[in-house]
């Protein structure tokens, strides 16, 4: 190809449509996707893995006539234990025992702004998850990252 045709050519343009042409005629199966999901939170081999102990989703009663209720989530790596609520406006959540800790919400490959408890252990964020999604808690000894969940 001489230089004027690869002027013309917007190789960042051509790969967008290969995308699109792929997501519509080859799509990627959910459990490739949720495969692919959880061996990205392996990578951090060193961390322990937080069980998923109660989900309000699954283990709660629901109450008749409430409506836009939080999400309960409760994850446990031994004597650690991590309470979450998830809802439209955010996280909340507690580490317990209480403990400074830095604490990231996984959402992919993108970077987030690990959030630093207060002194109860607690922390805020005001985005919620939008799709599947981990936190990882790093203590000055201990690093855990929960099970993968869907928003």
């Amino acid at each position: 190809m001489n230089d004027d045709m690869n002027d013309d050519f917007d190789s960042g343009l051509l790969e967008e449509e290969l995308r699109q042409a792929a997501a519509v005629l080859d799509p990627l199966p959910p459990a490739l996707l949720q495969i692919a999901v959880d061996a990205y939170a392996l990578y951090d081999l060193d961390a322990r893995v937080a069980e998923l102990t109660f989900d309000s989703l699954v283990d709660a009663i629901p109450v008749r006539g409430a409506t836009d209720v939080p999400r309960m989530l409760t994850f446990t790596a031994g004597e650690v234990m991590l309470d979450v609520e998830v809802t439209a406006e955010g996280l909340m959540g507690q580490v317990l025992p209480p403990r400074p800790a830095r604490v990231e919400v996984l959402g992919g490959p993108q970077t987030t702004v690990p959030l630093t408890t207060d002194d109860l252990g607690r922390f805020t964020t005001a985005a919620p998850p939008s799709g599947p999604f981990a936190l990882r808690l790093r203590t000055d000894d201990d690093v855990v990252v929960t099970e993968w969940l869907r928003a």
